[in-house]
């Protein structure tokens, strides 16, 4: 399947997800932003796919990045964000969201696994309650050590004030 094609509308998945509710495979949710994809993402997403069958990513809308990360982010548009999750071999489907969090998106598919990066206690991932609910699981995931989107911004803005003073 090619990337452009594994990225869908709530509508979309909402329809992909009774066949997989069929058929028994379980439904790995995660989200996050993913601006500047890099290896710790990657390897997360991995992870993230092994815990089950399908691994759904919500993606949050270019405002609701700025709105969390505040300007200039994102740095990289949704839709390129977007086709880049979908170009890894790990994630199955992309999903757009505008929302802040993606509760809404998490109760509509109703996933039976949820993801996060362990970076975020497990009483705080979003839609957790809903996951449970159903009798479902919710995981943190380790995070690569020294790879993320924060500290290659560090580096970058190191790099440019290093290149400013010369």
């Amino acid at each position: 399947m090619d990337a452009a094609s594994k990225i869908k509308s709530r509508t979309d998945l909402l329809l992909l997800r009774k066949k997989w509710n069929h058929t028994n495979q379980s439904v790995v949710f995660t989200n996050g932003c993913f601006d500047i994809l890099h290896r710790g993402h990657a390897e997360y997403l991995q992870q993230a796919k092994a815990l089950g069958d399908v691994l759904i990513v919500g993606l949050n809308s270019d405002a609701s990045v700025r709105r969390l990360k505040g300007a200039p982010r994102p740095f990289v548009s949704r839709e390129d964000r977007a086709f880049l999750l979908a170009s890894l071999a790990a994630v199955d489907y992309v999903c757009i969201f505008e929302e802040d969090t993606p509760q809404r998106l998490i109760e509509e598919l109703q996933p039976d696994i949820l993801a996060k990066g362990d970076d975020y206690p497990i009483e705080d991932v979003v839609g957790r309650d809903v996951v449970e609910r159903r009798g479902g699981r919710v995981l943190t995931i380790p995070l690569t050590p020294n790879r993320s989107t924060s500290e290659l911004l560090n580096k970058i803005n190191a790099s440019t004030q290093i290149a400013e003073t010369q």
